[in-house]
């Protein structure tokens, strides 16, 4: 269940909240709180995580962060979206120790599919990355058993198990048979 607040909250009063075991994102002004990700979900995340940080780590690409890490998309009203995993080139990653939101989209964003998301809210998910200049945003269904890349200006494709996802220029050289993140 999805919980919306209403008023107009700030990035860095997102911050500093403290809503333990719960999932929270700002949409322009508005609090979004949900309840923690399933066993599923969390699996697939992690497989995921995994193969993309392996991948990155292996030729020196930039940084990968875990899910639930905030990235400012917009301001006035503010708009901080937590994709389940992130990845930031080199050259545009913040230096280790930064506090806070970054002010920045990654250059990948992936967003695993609970039972409880509607299609409204991913695509509103997937729009306001592209528009904030997310390069790829992969959509994971786990129980489609479906895997979406969207890029801007391009036709969504959608591969199924048997699939080779590629990286493209956003993570030259990453390949993996879509089963293989899906277990």
């Amino acid at each position: 269940m999805t919980v919306h607040t209403a008023g107009s909250m700030t990035a860095e009063e997102l911050l500093s909240l403290n809503l333990p075991n719960k999932r929270t994102e700002l949409v322009r002004g508005r609090l979004m709180v949900r309840e923690p990700a399933g066993y599923e979900h969390g699996r697939v995340a992690a497989e995921i995580l995994v193969r993309v940080a392996m991948h990155v780590r292996l030729h020196d690409l930039g940084t990968v962060l875990a899910a639930e890490t905030g990235f400012t998309l917009q301001r006035r009203p503010d708009t901080v979206r937590a994709p389940d995993v992130a990845y930031l080139r080199a050259d545009r990653a913040p230096a280790p120790g930064t506090r806070g939101f970054p002010e920045l989209a990654p250059d990948l964003a992936v967003e695993v599919r609970s039972p409880d998301d509607s299609r409204r809210e991913v695509a509103e998910k997937v729009a306001d990355w592209l528009a904030a200049g997310t390069r790829v945003v992969w959509v994971v269904d786990p129980l489609a058993r479906t895997l979406v890349v969207h890029e801007a200006g391009s036709v969504p494709r959608t591969l199924g198990e048997g699939d080779t996802l590629t990286g493209g220029d956003v993570l030259p050289g990453f390949s993996v048979v879509v089963r293989e993140l899906l277990g």
